[in-house]
């Protein structure tokens, strides 16, 4: 696991999320002035949930409407009915760190 830049802290607003260019994409989001981190793909399509509707702590994916808690990547509502990975999220000075599995560990199914 390495630990990257997602963003400054005043870059995102509260029930702002963006996508990160990573293997997979990891999409970071901010609730209630927190940060959080999930796969950023619909684990029904091929959806970004970073492009999705962030309403509270949830997410909706724009293609067919599945809902994500965005603080545990529990599945909320179908067609989804697989939860996604989390990430640990760090705030290092005015940097929000996001911790990435490398590909290995990864394919091991570790989270």
């Amino acid at each position: 696991m390495h630990w990257i830049r997602a963003c400054s802290v005043d870059e995102l607003d509260d029930g702002d999320a963006l996508q990160l260019s990573t293997v997979p994409p990891v999409a970071i989001f901010k609730v209630d002035g927190e940060y959080y981190a999930l796969d950023d793909t619909c684990t029904h399509g091929q959806s970004s949930l970073a492009d999705g509707y962030v309403d509270g702590d949830q997410v909706e994916c724009a293609w067919h409407f599945a809902k994500f808690d965005i603080k545990s990547g529990a599945v909320l509502t179908p067609p989804a009915s697989i939860p996604l990975c989390t990430h640990k999220v760090r705030i290092d000075g005015e940097d929000v760190m996001v911790a990435i599995r490398d590909r290995a560990q990864s394919a091991s199914g570790a989270t």
